[in-house]
């Protein structure tokens, strides 16, 4: 059997044990993504696994470059959270090199998936309710004279807590991404602006 109908056969069945699942995405026939974890997990990641014209014979290549994965380093010095996208690629390649010559797609999205806590064990998330504001002054040295007046507790009116509290989840703290920006809509405002 040829690479392209082993391929073909692995599309067809990567298809079918997937569909209705909203972690799995195909990027394209040969390109796919697997979010390991819920989007509310601080330890979630998102593998992506890419066909070479000879895989099964030959490697798939195997990337964790989505920006869902920027949380690993949003709260992390940079070289950790590479060491943690490291080690996970370094596991994931161990697979790899067992399965070689087999269609491995759905073998490495379940060992990620049986694995998550072992992949992720060096990974110590921020709380996602701690502003980066707070991270940042913690991380930075201060170097401004310190003011011996406090500074004033921002008070909040009812409707803003209620607000406030519809967002959160049954633990007090925001989801991910609770305040980031719609893409589509701030692109159709300034795509519009534009035209003008």
């Amino acid at each position: 059997m040829s690479a392209n109908e082993d391929q073909e056969m692995e599309l067809e069945a990567s298809r079918s044990i997937y569909e209705g699942d909203e972690s799995f995405r195909e990027l394209s026939p040969v390109s796919f993504q697997y979010r390991i974890g819920e989007n509310s997990d601080p330890k979630a990641f998102l593998i992506e696994i890419s066909w070479t014209e000879t895989y099964p014979q030959t490697p798939p290549i195997i990337s964790m470059n989505a920006f869902f994965n920027s949380t690993i380093s949003v709260f992390l010095v940079h070289c950790r959270s590479s060491a943690i996208k490291q080690s996970i690629l370094a596991k994931l390649q161990e697979a790899v090199e067992v399965n070689l010559g087999t269609a491995m797609t759905y073998t490495l999205f379940e060992h990620a998936k049986e694995n998550k806590e072992q992949l992720m064990e060096n990974h110590h998330p921020v709380p996602s309710a701690t502003p980066i504001s707070n991270i940042i002054s913690v991380e930075t040295p201060n170097t401004a004279p310190s003011s011996k007046k406090k500074d004033k507790k921002e008070q909040l009116s009812k409707a803003q807590t209620q607000k406030l509290a519809d967002k959160t989840d049954h633990k007090g703290e925001l989801p991910r991404g609770w305040n980031w920006v719609d893409v589509v809509k701030h692109l159709s405002k300034t795509g519009s602006k534009d035209d003008e």
